[in-house]
């Protein structure tokens, strides 16, 4: 999970899209009270109010929907696969939400889920309330009235399969939304249209590199001979950017210890360091992996190749150990293939 990919799709699209519909129902629980003001011959210098009173439940609802969400991606994650399969769905959908942003098939329109009827219905029947009250309650109440954006969040927040970072996953993208919510719509109105466009196309595309970077990440978790970085790999053009300085040597990382290869990988939340690493084929190998910082996804320390999974706690260092018996690369990640590192055998 991307945290500023996250935040700029809330800020976007995410805000956007919530707008069509919640914001419409903010709008009139606001024009209710503007009403009432009137005709009780009182008057407010602003509504701040009800709309801090809508996002701080929309916030609080949505954490704790994360949450659980998170929980639930974990109790299903009996096995890494199953994470897996949810991540590849999660990025697919994020990717077809995009496409259907950017027009490219009218097909791509049925990714947008519609929710029910009834409760459509029941949630704008609130807006008609002239109480307080009401801005707060369609706040809690918007979680039945997901866009299709919200919808992908929720599918990530499910593929992390831990709940702290569902939660984190689903408060960064609410968060993301409320700038939207307090000055989109006069920006919109003053700009006109083409903004508007505009900005969606922009949005599209953050959501779009969301889905592929998710999908590609399930794709490294599995160990997949086919994925961004190998197609990368394969193209036979390399551009040094060192300025003619020598590169790290990558065999002095490896300590030989009693006849083991030797490695020790400082696991931070946004990677590890070591990333790339030379070991010879036939000679054990053993990774000492020391997380950093705190941990994300890189909770889980994964080899796909070798069918390994190691699950890290901060404060302690965990070991890998395992004979690399051809040449060719293993590829380490974290649970949602977002980190990775290369061990070239040799």
């Amino acid at each position: 999970m991307n945290p500023w990919v996250v935040f700029f799709t809330g800020l976007s699209i995410g805000g956007l899209t919530c707008l069509a519909v919640q914001g419409g129902l903010l709008a009139s629980t606001i024009a209710a009270r503007e009403e009432e003001d009137i005709e009780e011959g009182s008057v407010r210098k602003h509504n701040l109010w009800p709309v801090a009173a809508f996002l701080t439940t929309k916030l609080i609802v949505y954490t704790t929907l994360g949450f659980f969400l998170g929980a639930f991606g974990s109790a299903l994650s009996i096995t890494p696969s199953t994470q897996i399969i949810m991540q590849l769905v999660a990025g697919l959908y994020m990717i077809a939400i995009a496409l259907n942003l950017l027009n490219v098939h009218p097909i791509f329109r049925y990714a947008v889920m519609q929710p029910p009827r009834f409760l459509m219905r029941m949630v704008r029947s609130q807006s008609k309330s002239r109480d307080l009250f009401a801005p707060a309650f369609l706040g809690a109440m918007t979680i039945f009235i997901p866009c299709g954006t919200t919808l992908a969040m929720e599918a990530l927040a499910i593929s992390t399969a831990n709940p702290i970072l569902g939660a984190l996953t689903m408060a960064i993208f609410t968060i993301g939304t409320m700038p939207l919510f307090f000055g989109l719509g006069f920006l919109t109105t003053a700009l006109g249209d083409a903004f508007r466009q505009r900005f969606l196309k922009l949005a599209a595309f953050a959501v779009l590199y969301l889905g592929i970077s998710s999908f590609n990440g399930a794709l490294l978790a599995t160990g997949s001979p086919i994925t961004i970085q190998t197609l990368t790999d394969a193209i036979p053009i390399e551009i040094n950017l060192s300025g003619g300085q020598a590169q790290a040597d990558t065999n002095s990382l490896v300590k030989n210890i009693g006849g083991v290869q030797t490695i020790d990988i400082s696991v931070f939340p946004t990677g590890y360091s070591p990333n790339n690493v030379q070991v010879k084929a036939g000679v054990p190998v053993k990774l000492n992996l020391t997380p950093i910082g705190g941990l994300g996804c890189t909770s889980v320390f994964r080899m796909p190749q070798l069918g390994i999974s190691k699950r890290l706690v901060e404060g302690s260092t965990e070991t890998v150990a395992f004979t690399p018996q051809s040449p060719g690369k293993l590829t380490y990640t974290c649970s949602m293939g977002m980190f990775r590192g290369v061990i070239d055998v040799i």
